[in-house]
């Protein structure tokens, strides 16, 4: 495992959309890993594949319950509810501000050996999940901030 450099805020690849993972291998393993330790060693709770500059649907988020990982994630419903959240990124020079999000989505998604999964979650998870599954799709928090 090893701490990857992180991609500046404005870099151009957080506006590109990010690729599907298509192989469940001992790259993918590695990816995974560096980058739970990369966001362990930033401070922050969640982190998209784009953060290090690799442009593939990966994401981790290091929630109190343990290490959550999604491949491929996809959000399949959100409650109508909202929640207004403070966001920022674990990107350098990212700026921070409110955003509304859904008090609860569940995503669909797969696990390191290639298993579907779903996750639903609520209050700041749901909006983590969220957050970094905009990443995957080029979106960024701020496009968003209210």
């Amino acid at each position: 495992m090893s701490i990857r450099q992180l991609t500046h805020f404005d870099d151009k690849n957080f506006r590109k959309p990010s690729r599907p993972v298509e192989k469940f291998d001992g790259r993918l393993w590695g990816l995974l890993d560096d980058m739970y330790e990369t966001l362990k060693a930033s401070g922050g709770y969640g982190m998209a594949a784009p953060h290090i500059g690799i442009l593939r649907r990966v994401v981790v988020v290091d929630d109190e319950k343990g290490k959550i990982e999604l491949i491929n994630p996809v959000i399949t419903s959100q409650s109508e509810r909202t929640q207004r959240v403070l966001e920022g990124s674990i990107a350098p020079k990212a700026p921070s501000g409110y955003v509304i999000r859904p008090a609860e989505v569940t995503v669909d998604a797969f696990d390191r050996l290639g298993n579907p999964i779903t996750r639903t979650a609520s209050g700041f998870l749901a909006a983590t999940f969220c957050h970094e599954i905009d990443q995957l799709d080029g979106i960024r928090f701020s496009d968003k901030l209210c």
